[in-house]
């Protein structure tokens, strides 16, 4: 018995010792890779603010998250600007801070792919009668030890694949949040606009009621001016509930909730701003384009890939160890110890599958990956030359919305109602010139929502982030038309 107390206490240092070697062995094979203090995030923030000089930071802790919400309502106790709309969302949209956890779990894998495989230990413990066996062994994954470095630079490739997605969500995150403010301005625009006509209307048909009592105005005419007026009012009752979707849409887009969503519009659409002009959208599109860039990283690694399963196609399972055996027999009263010590090896023999399998897949699944990274690059060839086009397009409307028509509108009502004093033409007429001034002015400021919109399009277009349409609809409220008796 005390014989064998001391073979256990022995035995395990023996392990231990060679456990040490051969877990340095592994480290230094592998060259380990560390977690970075912001989970890969420095190289994602700095491009951001490059690009679109804004900032972004990934929230890890209470400290931070007191930290931007401070922020937040500094930004907004003062009418809200598109650019501080945008800043919110990026410091603090929940979606967004999701897409920078997926970041950290792709270092993870990072990581995990640089270290090398846990070693497993083995003791069996077999006693019957006076015989006693107890054999020990040490076993790692040969094989992973072998592909380390080729594993490790496949995950880093990744990586920096995962990196450029996280930017194309930061992208993708500050567009819709600019077009969700323009569309929100342009709505409360477009609800103060019928107001001011709605207030206009019902004094018309004030007046034409009043004139009715004295016989100074027929029914026909006391008629259509209430109907006017009730169109306009059914106009700005729908514009109304616009400005509560649009604003929503906009509150969700900067992640606000609680008392944070009394936040102030401005009253109108900023000015229009000076056209950009690009020379080379496509070639600009193809450099810069941050889901092109993952996607070209992404078929780097899977090219890595193919080429590991090519290298171990007859070989996928390799384990290698050491053993130790110790026997205690007991015989006539008298016990002999026996010592054993060698290592195994475990190799699948591929008699049914060559490996041809895996490779056939890989091969598949990289002209896959080939074919749909030139789609991509055609189609970014495309969608930036189409947002270029409907950027200067909508410019060209929104301008000659501003420069002409509304100015001609303008005219046109005014000398409207000057004849109408002069009684040269009748109510029908100056209803009629009424409804396409309101048209008109519509027309305007929703052109203009739509060159801000179209101007967000073109940069994602460019940058990434965008969602591939290059063309908005424009919400229109139609002039009311109606027949003269």
């Amino acid at each position: 018995m005390t014989a064998q107390v001391e073979e256990r206490k022995r035995s395990p240092i023996s392990l231990v010792g060679r456990l040490s070697g051969v877990a340095a062995l592994m480290v230094t094979l592998g060259g380990c890779a560390t977690f970075t203090p912001d989970g890969g995030m420095h190289p994602v923030a700095q491009h951001v603010a490059t690009a679109i000089s804004m900032d972004t930071a990934k929230i890890t802790s209470q400290a931070e998250a007191a930290e931007v919400q401070a922020r937040v309502r500094t930004l907004l106790n003062r009418p809200l600007t598109a650019d501080h709309a945008v800043q919110i969302a990026l410091i603090n949209n929940r979606g967004l801070q999701a897409a920078y956890n997926v970041l950290g779990v792709s270092e993870a894998a990072f990581v995990e792919a640089s270290l090398p495989p846990n070693p497993v230990i083995g003791i069996e413990r077999l006693a019957a009668g006076g015989e006693l066996e107890i054999e020990r062994r040490l076993i790692a994954n040969a094989l992973a030890l072998i592909t380390l470095p080729a594993r490790r630079d496949i995950a880093k490739t990744q990586f920096e694949a995962a990196r450029q997605k996280a930017m194309e969500a930061t992208f993708r995150t500050a567009a819709e949040t600019r077009r969700a403010y323009y569309r929100a301005v342009a709505a409360r625009q477009i609800a103060s606009f019928l107001e001011q006509a709605r207030t206009s209307a019902d004094a018309a048909a004030d007046l034409m009621r009043k004139l009715g009592e004295t016989g100074g105005a027929k029914k026909l005419d006391q008629a259509r001016a209430a109907a006017f007026y009730a169109e306009v009012s059914n106009q700005l009752a729908e514009a109304r509930i616009n400005v509560g979707a649009e604003r929503e849409a906009l509150t969700r887009a900067m992640g606000l909730w609680g008392n944070d969503i009394d936040y102030k519009l401005p009253a109108q659409l900023p000015v229009m701003p000076r056209i950009q002009t690009e020379q080379q959208v496509e070639v600009s599109a193809v450099r810069r384009r941050v889901d092109l860039i993952a996607a070209r990283l992404e078929l780097d690694a899977m090219a890595k890939t193919l080429g590991l399963t090519k290298a171990t196609r007859f070989i996928s399972a390799l384990d290698a160890g050491w053993r130790g055996n110790y026997a205690r027999v007991s015989e006539g009263g008298g016990r002999q110890t026996s010592a054993l010590q060698g290592f195994e090896l475990e190799i699948q023999i591929p008699i049914f599958d060559l490996g041809e399998v895996n490779v056939r897949r890989s091969n598949e699944m990289y002209m896959q990956a080939v074919n749909r990274l030139m789609e991509k690059a055609i189609n970014v060839r495309s969608e930036a030359r189409a947002a270029y086009l409907v950027y200067r397009g909508r410019y060209d409307v929104a301008l000659q919305f501003q420069n002409r028509i509304v100015p001609l509108r303008r005219t046109i009502s005014e000398q409207a109602q000057l004849e109408y004093n002069g009684m040269l033409i009748d109510v029908f007429e100056l209803l009629t010139t009424a409804r396409e001034n309101i048209a008109s002015n519509v027309a305007a400021i929703a052109a203009r929502r739509d060159f801000f919109i179209a101007a967000v399009h073109f940069q994602t277009a460019i940058i990434g982030g965008g969602s591939g349409r290059a063309f908005e609809n424009t919400s229109v409220v139609p002039a009311v038309g109606g027949d003269r008796d």
